[in-house]
């Protein structure tokens, strides 16, 4: 498996109010959830990124401010055909 090592101020966890090993795995998923609301990852590997099981992964989405389904508009026509009149 690869690594990523990204150097950051101590003062920076200190900032947030976090400890070391707390703004370490925010930043993970931070990373994680940014690709994956790009598309360039799906679920189970953003997942697997933030270190998180795939459930964990999308419920933080929420938090990070990204929905977890990407809809487009033909798939919520499709989903709500059935409620039209």
């Amino acid at each position: 498996m690869g690594r990523l090592c990204v150097e950051y101020p101590e003062s920076l966890p200190v900032v947030l109010n976090l400890s070391a090993e707390s703004f370490e795995r925010e930043a993970r998923m931070a990373l994680a959830v940014k690709w994956f609301e790009m598309g360039r990852l799906s679920s189970g590997q953003a997942a697997s990124l933030a270190g998180v099981s795939r459930v964990a992964f999308l419920l933080g989405c929420k938090q990070l401010g990204a929905a977890s389904v990407q809809w487009d508009q033909a798939e919520l026509a499709a989903e709500f055909e059935e409620f039209e009149e």
